[in-house]
C-alpha cells in the first residue's frame, strides 16, 4: 500500500509544482527555495541535530517555548525548524532569527526524504500537531530517528478517514514512537487506530502554556491611546467569505457604538489586499498598520497588514473573535486572547479546537455566534456592559491557568527519547 502511496506522490509532482507556482502568483516566497523542498540545502555543519516540524504560523507559534526549551538544554545541539508555508518560515526567523537552522519541509517522497535526513542527521523528529506522512515515518523508523507526536488532536473526522485505510493506517502509526494527545478523546482515537498503549499519553495542549512578553501591555496601551478613547474589537484570522460578514456586523456596531474600532486581521498575508479593497469598497475608512497611517476617530478599520503583532493587538481590545470559523475552516487559536483576559467569540465551526472551544464555553468563558446579527448584538451588548465582557475575560484567563502545564509534561517525554543520545544532555 504503501509503494502505490509513493508512486501517486511521484505521479503527483507536476500537480504540486503547479500548485506551488499558482500560490506563488499571491505570494512570490512561495518560488523561492523550493530546492528545500527535494531535500536539497547546504548541509547542517553539526553532526547532529533535534528536528521540529511545525506546518505553519499557529504551529510555530505554540511550539516557541518548546524550542526555546530544546536550545536552552541542549545549547551544543542544533535545532532544525520545518514549515511548509512561506508565512511559517517568516515566523520562525522573527521568533528565533539564526538560533535555528530553518528549512522547508520535504515532499513526502523518499528521495527528499532521505536527501533531508542525510543534511540534519537528526536524533529525534518532534512533529507539532497531526500531521502524518507515510515515507517520513518509514525513513525515520528504517533510521531509527524516534518520532514524537507532539500537541496531537485526530478528530472524528480524521480518524474515520485513517480507519478506512485499515492496515496501512496501523502499519504507519505503529511506528510513531510516542504520540503526546492533547486530550483524552484524541489519544482513544489514536488507540482506535492501532496505536499501542505504551505509546499514548495525554499530555493537554501546549497551547495553555502561553508565555506573554513582558511589555506586551505597556505597549498595547500606548497604542491604544493613539487609536482613542472607543470600543475597539479584533477579528483575527478570517478567511475568504468571512471578512464580508464580519464588515456586515461591524456596520451594525457602528449604529450603536459610532466611533468603534475594528482591528481587521486576515489570516494570508496574500489577501491583505484584497481585504483592503473589500473594505473601502463598503465603504470604511480604513488605516493600515503596514503603513503606520494614523487611526483617529475618524478611521472605522484598522487592517492588520503585518505579521507577528496579533498578541498586540488582542492586547489593545475590549473583546475578540477569532476566525476560520464562520466559513467551515475549523476555527484556530481562541487560547491567544483568553489568556490575556479579553473576552472571545467564535462561530459555528470549531470542529480543529472542538475540546479547547467546549471547554471555555462550559466555563462561561467565551460566546459561540451562528451568524452575523449574532455577533453583532453579543459585541453591541460588550461595549455597554463593561461588567459582563470582563467577567468573561477573568473566566477565560482562570481557564488558561488551570490547564498550564502540557509543556512540563511534552518535555519530559522528549527527554526520555533524547537521553544518553545527545552529548551532554
Amino acid at each position: 500500500m504503501r509503494r502505490l502511496y509513493t508512486i501517486l506522490i511521484y505521479l503527483g509532482l507536476p500537480l504540486i509544482l503547479l500548485r506551488i507556482l499558482w500560490k506563488s502568483l499571491r505570494n512570490p516566497d512561495y518560488r523561492l527555495r523550493i530546492s528545500e523542498r527535494f531535500g536539497i540545502f547546504p548541509s547542517l555543519a553539526a553532526d547532529r541535530s533535534i528536528w521540529v516540524h511545525a506546518v505553519s504560523v499557529g504551529e510555530a507559534q505554540a511550539a516557541e517555548p518548546m524550542i526555546r526549551w530544546l536550545l536552552d538544554q541542549y545549547p551544543h545541539t542544533p535545532v532544525v525548524v520545518t514549515t511548509t508555508t512561506p508565512t511559517g518560515s517568516e515566523r520562525v526567523r522573527a521568533l528565533f532569527g539564526e538560533s535555528v537552522f530553518h528549512v522547508y519541509f520535504p515532499y513526502d517522497i523518499p528521495l527528499a526524504i532521505r536527501g533531508f535526513l542525510s543534511r540534519v542527521r537528526p536524533l529525534m523528529l518532534v512533529m507539532v500537531e497531526t500531521e502524518i506522512w507515510p515515507n517520513l515515518i518509514e525513513e525515520c523508523h528504517r533510521n531509527n530517528i524516534p518520532t514524537l507526536l507532539a500537541n496531537a488532536r485526530l478528530s472524528e473526522k480524521s480518524a474515520r478517514g485513517y480507519a478506512r485505510l485499515g492496515s496501512f493506517t496501523r502499519e504507519i502509526f505503529g511506528k510513531i514512537g510516542l504520540i503526546a494527545a492533547q486530550a483524552p478523546v484524541d489519544a482513544e482515537r489514536f488507540l482506535g487506530l492501532g496505536v499501542p498503549h505504551d505509546r499514548v499519553r495525554v499530555t493537554g495542549s501546549i497551547k495553555f502554556d502561553i508565555k506573554l512578553n513582558a511589555s506586551l501591555h505597556e505597549q498595547a496601551e500606548v497604542l491604544r491611546r493613539s487609536w482613542g478613547h472607543r470600543p475597539i474589537w479584533v477579528a483575527a484570522s478570517t478567511h475568504e467569505g468571512e471578512e464580508e460578514q464580519i464588515l456586515a456586523a461591524h456596520n451594525r456596531i457602528l449604529l450603536a457604538h459610532t466611533e468603534a474600532l475594528l482591528v481587521l486581521v486576515p489570516r494570508h498575508p496574500e489577501r491583505f489586499e484584497r481585504v483592503h479593497a473589500l473594505c473601502v469598497q463598503q465603504g470604511f475608512s480604513v488605516a493600515k498598520r503596514y503603513s503606520m497611517d494614523h487611526c483617529g476617530l475618524d478611521k472605522t478599520v484598522l487592517l492588520g497588514d503585518t505579521m507577528g503583532e496579533l498578541m498586540l493587538f488582542y492586547a489593545t481590545a475590549d473583546a475578540a473573535f477569532v476566525g476560520g470559523s464562520l466559513v467551515s475552516t475549523g476555527g484556530h487559536n481562541v487560547l491567544e486572547p483568553a489568556a490575556l483576559g479579553v473576552p472571545v467569540l467564535f462561530g459555528p465551526h470549531m470542529f480543529n479546537f472542538s475540546v479547547i472551544s467546549r471547554l471555555l464555553l462550559a466555563e462561561n468563558a467565551a460566546v459561540q455566534i451562528a451568524n452575523t446579527q449574532a455577533l453583532a448584538e453579543v459585541l453591541v451588548r460588550w461595549f455597554s456592559d463593561a461588567s459582563e465582557r470582563t467577567r468573561i475575560g477573568e473566566n477565560a484567563l482562570r481557564v488558561v491557568e488551570a490547564n498550564k502545564g502540557a509543556l512540563e509534561r511534552l518535555v519530559e517525554l522528549i527527554k526520555e527519547l533524547l537521553d544518553g543520545q545527545v552529548s551532554g544532555a
